[in-house]
């Protein structure tokens, strides 16, 4: 009798790919759950930060309804349409008959910089704290909620922290206190907080090209001194947190040790399987992706792109001189675009330039155009390399 074949599965064996996940909550990355006061107070103090801070972030709010009266569903949801949308002129609005869940959340405030929510109905990954006395049974029924408590206010007449926040919230006594009219103070607060967040910013040098109309490898080119992958990397070091070359797998182990390589994991893409694979490497860093075959690009150049960094947008580029569109490959791509390139991909789009053109993009105006050109050609190469061996000539005189 023939022995019947078992197949063993390892107990090692993981069903997900093991993937850097994003530090988001239950919104957003950066959210604040407001409770212990009654809504109406929550909503005021709510209104007031967001119109402090939305002139330089995108902000949010989340709430849930107080209306406790059955009703029938909103316009054509009441005849069994699952998603109704209506053009309000001055804003939109999305009627839906879905179930949500976390990942939908964060889908649908993925552009937000910051989310702050009524924590009488909806959670959050941080708290704000409000010691109102009317309203201490309430939230003692929500301390379990109190995970990461980083402001309290003091309502009322209340002077003291309710002795329950102090057993849920170990370091009560290093968090700020203030008074819930204090709202100068608190506005401070959430803009120290988001000057925290501000997402590190990483290098990406790009340089997993074919270089088919070059006919050599145009990341080996010597421009000045070393291979120009390299000295594009050394450059990008003086700007960035940390620094990375993109790749193909193939040209991995030819790389010298002396600089990190992150090779290509959405393969036949481009440069847009070179960004993606970055933020699935580190999706909650900025990525100032450069081309390897812009040669004539300086730390100038870097600086400039980089003080005029807005990480509200989806992006910050330069505007090409000769078409006004951005400039994909010497760009600030923020964390918030890794799900847009994602969404573009799932439509069939690959192409960078097409994703800041219909996205929120802050666009510059190079200080000198000619930097940012491009070497494709054996005949650009003769032509650049004659402009650079000029231009160190001059410096030597």
């Amino acid at each position: 009798m023939k022995k019947q074949e078992v197949n063993v599965i390892s107990k090692e064996h993981k069903k997900h790919a093991k993937l850097a996940r994003p530090d988001i909550g239950h919104f957003s990355r950066n959210e604040w759950a407001i409770l212990g006061a009654p809504c109406i107070n929550i909503k005021l103090l709510a209104a007031d930060v967001i119109a402090a801070l939305s002139p330089q972030y995108k902000c949010a709010y989340a709430d849930s309804t107080h209306n406790d009266e059955e009703v029938l569903p909103p316009g054509r949801l009441a005849n069994g349409a699952t998603l109704e949308y209506t053009d309000q002129i001055n804003n939109h609005q999305f009627n839906f008959d879905l179930g949500l869940k976390s990942i939908n959340f964060r889908q649908q405030f993925a552009d937000a910089d910051l989310v702050l929510v009524n924590g009488n109905h909806q959670p959050a990954k941080a708290q704000v704290v409000i010691i109102y006395q009317n309203k201490m049974a309430s939230l003692q029924k929500r301390v379990s909620q109190l995970t990461n408590v980083e402001l309290v206010l003091l309502a009322d007449s209340s002077v003291e922290i309710f002795d329950f926040i102090k057993e849920a919230v170990p370091n009560w006594e290093q968090l700020p206190v203030y008074r819930l009219d204090e709202t100068d103070k608190i506005i401070d607060f959430f803009k120290t907080k988001m000057q925290e967040a501000k997402p590190v910013l990483n290098g990406l040098v790009l340089a997993g090209g074919q270089s088919l109309r070059m006919g050599t490898d145009k990341g080996k080119l010597n421009w000045y001194g070393k291979e120009q992958r390299y000295y594009m990397a050394d450059l990008l070091k003086q700007h960035c947190d940390d620094v990375f070359i993109s790749c193909r797998s193939d040209q991995h182990t030819e790389i010298t040790a002396d600089y990190k390589t992150l090779p290509d994991t959405f393969t036949d893409l481009g440069p847009f399987g070179a960004i993606l694979s970055a933020f699935r490497e580190k999706p909650d860093s900025g990525w100032l992706v450069v081309a390897c075959d812009m040669p004539l690009l300086d730390a100038d150049v870097f600086n400039h792109l980089i003080s005029n960094r807005d990480i509200s947008k989806l992006a910050t580029a330069y505007e090409s001189a000769t078409d006004g569109f951005p400039e994909p490959l010497i760009t600030i791509w923020e964390p918030k675009s890794y799900p847009v390139l994602l969404a573009f991909l799932a439509q069939g789009y690959s192409c960078p330039r097409k994703v800041l053109i219909n996205s929120d993009t802050h666009l510059l105006k190079p200080v000198n155009a000619e930097v940012l050109t491009n070497v494709n050609t054996a005949e650009d190469y003769e032509k650049i390399k004659r402009q650079i061996h000029q231009k160190i000539a001059a410096t030597q005189e």
